[in-house]
């Protein structure tokens, strides 16, 4: 057992003053700079930075005299009103915890260390000469993430609450993301931060790696702002590149050795000195290697800002949304220049309702709610029902998205397996290959095809399975209809609610070639009401499936279903297109395929067929589950009464979040392996996992899945809530009755009912069940 006291004499502590602090404040507040408060003069969090000779804490430049502590003989003893609180020298409690606990030397305390798991620390009521120890593998991986973020603030000295090592494991994943995770993430651009977002590690391998940014022809303002900036510092080296008016695939070929950013929104404010400047609308990006705006990524984080009061940033990124479809035609896969002519599955009329919901009676909210469903509109007629997109004969619509040439953010070996034999048949090199290729020099239809296929593959969302590996183009998915007829009615609903029935295009959303988006075109909530209508008899003819209970992708050249069974079947229960008859028979067939001890697996083992050498795993199939699909189901079940089974899907999913919090050093992961008990975060596909390579304590977890925990705590009843913070496995706590449920709480150290702190969010408003 290893033992770190605060001081060895405890001379160098101040008198311990029992302050009225918040123990579970958020790390800039807890370990940040304070001013001093008028009795003790240490800061309000107990947190503090010390002199090594005669002075007390310092702030503010102010230093006290020290003051002779008092030892009384219970200083330490610990209960419900005199919380325990340890001195801790930061350094040496840093590195002898490493020393003794982080076995593998990974900078993680995790249940697969082999340390003794007891650290013994000096409790602060007796100023660091008693001691008391922290046992087991959570409280000890917290103490190691507390410790990181003192030193990340410059603490070299401590007063750290037992409180916050034994926290309540979902009250402080739940913090967490709350209060650290989603600033973490957080991102705009503008010259405060150009220097850093314009740079892009897949430009480094290009002929032109400058940090760039390309501004679109209607952004006069920011054109002059970027240029002015780049002329201002020079230092940064930043190219600004206007866009030209018409983006076609031949121009973003023709600019991929020169990659660069892609602006978005601005705002215009008048700052301190009393003069006009310009900044960006912040978003949240996926995860922390990210600096763009993506696309479906950001529906799913907006869910979980709008739980945690953080409206702000919701509205921001419908904002951004707004900007991209004006000015670049589409939702972009991300706002980078290699994704122009790639678009991500659409979800804009939902995000806009959820956000017009929270700010509906401030002022502009319905401007803005009418500028987001102009938006949508237009993103609706120019990007799905339009050609590639559409599919003339059976009038459902594919990702199919434009492009031309190799995919030029990939790694460069990525398709040296499929590009070997080309390049060997015409007797180059891979690397003169593709230019030649990309180029069009060398013309094979075949590469063509398979290139398409990969470009809508990444444009889905779903990069990558074996559901859409070679054939993707040509399906009308299950996921983008449900995904479209929700656009159907969502904008029928706007339209008959806040605009009285009818909506005018405006210049700013027209585009040529469209009738329907021509300056002065009128639509009616009638005339959208009729577009769901029938998307949804097209969606039952081609796309559901009677006799296996679930729906299909459609093949549009072979006219077929694709028979791979795969979760996004549910996308039609949250869009609300299914009958209540086809989700009865969803949830009592089809959704056992899918349950795993995780949750909601992406495919089944059946329909991803063998693995190997030759074959290998893909991110999306079976055995591995994302927060999309584990959350579109949660509401679809929710949306037809099916309560009882979201909540048994949303305690599976969080559980195992949970779980892999408590017992690997905090870590939460891009996605996880739904099949595996003990280490689910462990993925053995193409892209590893996101969300693993930290030291000492994770700063922003991944996007959708901290949502997706926020939303699930809103879904799970008050006996899970408590269940999933004793981590009490599903298989146990699904076995248990009514009555042994409680048992088996007391038995697992659950809280007590109705402890405040596990109180959830008010719910979001999922919309009434289809009639």
């Amino acid at each position: 057992m290893s033992t770190v006291s605060g001081s060895g004499t405890g001379k160098d502590w101040p008198k311990h003053h029992d302050d009225n602090h918040d123990p579970f404040s958020a790390p800039h507040i807890y370990y940040g700079e304070q001013n001093l408060n008028a009795i003790g003069g240490r800061p309000r969090t107990l947190s503090a930075t010390y002199d090594k000779h005669t002075l007390a804490p310092t702030s503010g430049g102010l230093a006290l005299p020290l003051s002779k502590p008092v030892r009384r003989s219970s200083a330490d003893d610990y209960n419900a009103h005199n919380p325990r609180k340890f001195l801790i020298n930061v350094e040496s409690t840093y590195r002898s915890l490493l020393a003794s606990e982080d076995t593998d030397g990974n900078f993680q305390i995790t249940i697969e260390d082999g340390g003794p798991k007891v650290l013994s620390l000096g409790t602060a009521n007796s100023n660091g000469y008693n001691h008391s120890q922290v046992r087991g593998t959570y409280m000890l991986s917290n103490l190691l993430q507390e410790l990181t973020l003192a030193i990340d603030y410059g603490r070299k000295h401590i007063v750290l609450d037992e409180a916050r090592l034994n926290e309540n494991p979902v009250a402080r994943l739940r913090r967490l993301i709350k209060h650290s995770f989603w600033d973490g993430l957080t991102r705009r651009i503008d010259a405060s931060v150009i220097d850093i977002v314009a740079k892009d590690p897949k430009a480094e391998r290009m002929k032109d790696p400058r940090p760039r940014i390309y501004v679109p022809r209607g952004a006069p303002d920011q054109l002059k702002y970027y240029q002015r900036i780049a002329k201002e510092q020079p230092e940064l080296d930043l190219d600004v590149v206007e866009l030209p008016e018409q983006i076609t695939a031949e121009y973003t070929k023709s600019i991929n050795d020169k990659p660069g950013l892609l602006a978005l929104a601005m705002e215009k404010y008048v700052d301190d000195d009393g003069k006009e400047q310009m900044r960006g609308w912040p978003f949240v990006v996926p995860g922390g290697r990210f600096n763009e705006l993506y696309g479906w990524d950001s529906y799913m984080i907006a869910l979980g800002l709008l739980i945690d009061d953080r409206t702000d940033l919701a509205k921001a990124m419908v904002v951004n949304f707004c900007f991209e479809i004006e000015h670049y035609g589409k939702i972009l896969n991300a706002n980078r220049s290699y994704y122009l002519s790639r678009s991500q599955p659409p979800f804009l009329t939902d995000m806009t309702l959820r956000v017009f919901k929270k700010i509906q009676h401030l002022e502009g909210s319905t401007e803005f709610l009418k500028t987001s469903t102009l938006a949508a509109i237009k993103e609706y007629f120019t990007v799905w029902v339009s050609e590639p997109r559409l599919d003339p004969i059976s009038g459902l619509s594919r990702y199919r998205p434009d492009g031309l040439g190799v995919p030029p953010e990939t790694e460069p070996s990525h398709f040296d397996s499929h590009l070997g034999p080309y390049a060997k048949k015409h007797g180059m090199s891979i690397e003169d290959f593709i230019v030649a290729y990309n180029d069009g020099v060398i013309k094979e239809p075949a590469l063509d095809e398979y290139f398409l296929h990969d470009r809508a593959v990444r444009e889905s969302g779903h990069d990558t399975s074996y559901r859409l590996e070679g054939v993707c183009a040509n399906l009308a998915t299950i996921d983008l209809n449900s995904l479209l007829y929700k656009y159907e009615t969502d904008i029928a609903k706007v339209i008959e609610t806040y605009f009285g029935g009818r909506l005018v295009i405006p210049q700013e959303f027209s585009a040529k070639g469209h009738p329907d988006l021509q300056t002065g075109s009128v639509h009616t909530s009638g005339a959208w009401e009729r577009r769901a209508k029938r998307r949804k008899m097209l969606i039952d003819r081609y796309l559901w499936n009677e006799e296996k209970c679930m729906y299909f992708d459609y093949d549009t050249v072979a006219k077929k279903q694709i028979k791979y069974e795969s979760a996004t079947t549910f996308w039609a229960m949250w869009a609300g297109v299914s009958s209540p008859k086809q989700a009865t028979k969803m949830v009592e067939t089809a959704m056992k395929l899918f349950e795993e001890h995780g949750g909601l697996v992406s495919g089944t083992e059946k329909s991803r067929g063998r693995i190997g050498l030759d074959r290998p795993n893909r991110q999306w199939d079976y055995p591995y589950g994302w927060a999309p699909q584990q959350i579109l189901a949660w509401v679809g079940l929710e949306r037809y009464g099916y309560k009882e089974e979201a909540e048994r899907l949303a305690y599976r999913w969080l559980y195992m979040i949970t779980k892999a919090f408590v017992d690997y050093n905090g870590v939460v992961v891009e996605k996880y392996d739904v099949t595996r008990p003990i280490d689910p975060h462990r993925v053995d596909a193409e892209y590893g996992n996101q969300g693993l390579d930290f030291r000492g304590v994770a700063r922003e977890g991944f996007g959708w899945v901290n949502a997706s925990y926020q939303l699930g705590l809103t879904i799970i009843n008050s006996h899970m809530r408590r269940a999933l913070g004793a981590c009490v496995a599903p298989s146990d706590f699904f076995s248990a009755t009514d009555s042994e449920r409680e048992l088996l709480l007391l038995k697992w150290g659950a809280s007590p009912p109705d402890t405040p702190e596990e109180s959830p969010a008010e719910p979001l408003f999922f919309g009434s069940p289809p009639k």
